[in-house]
């Protein structure tokens, strides 16, 4: 399955760089998210409850950033089970362009998935992981916008 979409941030590659690799942002942006840790350097560790159709599980799973080119183009890969509710695996390729309005973000999304998930269908899973993307993106946004603000806000009370 192959799901890809682009999306303009208000703030510049380097702010969205950051704010990709930063688990207390990624924890709010991410559609329900219950943990999501960074075990190492570039290695995260998370805990998300999802619903596709009429399965519902907790899926466990970890997460790889593969920053050779950040922060202009990097690589997410991962992998999550959940339990009878089945697996899914893939691999996130991310390119950040500066624009006038902020940064464009575009992505494509390679994923397998297995167990009662794959049998689903297509149609359904995709239709999920698009709600999916664009809740993660608008919570995104949201947490950059708050993030760039605090500043602001912060040095106007100290004058």
């Amino acid at each position: 399955m192959e799901l890809r979409d682009s999306i303009v941030i208000p703030a510049t590659p380097d702010f969205v760089f950051a704010a990709l690799n930063d688990p207390k942002i990624l924890r709010a942006s991410i559609p329900g998210c219950e943990t999501l840790d960074r075990s190492e350097n570039n290695h995260f560790n998370a805990t998300v409850m999802l619903s596709v159709g009429p399965i519902k599980a907790r899926f466990s799973g970890q997460v790889m950033l593969d920053e050779r080119d950040a922060p202009r183009h990097f690589s997410l890969v991962g992998q999550g089970t959940g339990g009878v509710a089945g697996f899914a695996k893939g691999k996130v390729h991310v390119q950040l362009a500066p624009t006038a309005e902020g940064t464009q973000l575009t992505y494509v999304v390679n994923a397998q998935i297995g167990g009662k998930l794959a049998q689903l269908g297509n149609r359904l899973v995709l239709a999920t992981a698009r709600r999916l993307a664009a809740s993660f993106f608008e919570k995104f946004s949201t947490q950059i916008a708050h993030e760039i603000k605090l500043p602001d806000l912060l040095e106007r009370k100290t004058q």
